[in-house]
């Protein structure tokens, strides 16, 4: 198995690409750090513009690869809280890139998926594209993402999302703030192109500035990153948790779940 992130550069847009097709884009350990060094590395490029976010293969992201929940769930709470703790830096440090950054989505969106999708300033999805906050259906919940989704869509659109795991479209997605714009699979490419183009032709200072603004507005701080962690954490270790990834893993229904 390769790297789990590919990086190109192409003049002033830099094309960051998820690269675990085989799992569609699960984070894991590696992905995770892989995407807050990158992002890092990008925020203090000056030549960079105009950051893209990718997947490679059928789906954007489908979350947490279910083997490394499945082994956060057995760790210690010293070592599921640390790993926790690197997932939400990862989240804030992709937000927080003083680049505009945009997300390419296409295939399914789920999870940690979304919460990539709502951290982009702009994101561009095929018509197709499912959504999803699955977590509750694995006993979780979307914690560590909750802040930049809360942030993109409001607590209003949001909280009922969270609650029943449901799926929803592109149509969807569009209507309550989420995507910026849907074209067909084929015309993906040409309409993330078109926006990078409005993007180069803005002030850089500028577009820092106004990241930095919004950010200010809606600001909820540090502190929301340490709690984030703690809830995720603990769910993860706790019974219900570890029976939804089981059930998930085995292909039945969770204890909870009823006809």
């Amino acid at each position: 198995m390769g790297e789990p992130l590919r990086v190109d550069r192409s003049g002033p847009v830099a094309t960051v690409t998820m690269a675990r097709p085989e799992v569609h884009n699960a984070f894991d350990e590696q992905l995770i750090a892989a995407l807050h060094s990158g992002f890092a590395e990008f925020g203090e490029d000056d030549g960079v513009r105009v950051i893209l976010l990718a997947g490679e293969g059928p789906s954007f992201s489908v979350g947490a690869d279910l083997d490394w929940m499945r082994r956060m769930g057995e760790a210690s709470a010293e070592e599921n809280r640390a790993d926790a703790v690197r997932l939400a830096a990862m989240l804030r440090t992709v937000a927080e890139v003083p680049k505009p950054l945009v997300a390419r989505v296409q295939g399914n969106a789920f999870g940690g998926g979304v919460g990539l999708t709502a951290c982009a300033d702009i994101a561009v999805a095929a018509e197709a594209v499912r959504f999803g906050f699955t977590e509750v259906r694995l006993g979780l919940a979307p914690a560590t993402i909750a802040p930049f989704v809360v942030r993109k869509i409001g607590l209003g659109r949001a909280l009922p999302l969270f609650l029943t795991g449901e799926w929803f479209d592109a149509d969807y997605a569009l209507k309550i703030g989420l995507i910026y714009e849907i074209a067909s699979l084929d015309g993906l490419d040409a309409a993330v192109d078109a926006v990078v183009g409005k993007l180069l032709e803005g002030g850089p200072f500028a577009q820092a500035a106004c990241k930095r603004l919004a950010s200010r507005l809606v600001e909820t701080g540090e502190d929301i990153d340490e709690y984030t962690a703690e809830l995720i954490s603990a769910l993860r270790t706790g019974p219900e948790g570890r029976e939804g990834v089981r059930a998930f893993l085995e292909k039945r229904k969770a204890s909870w779940q009823t006809d």
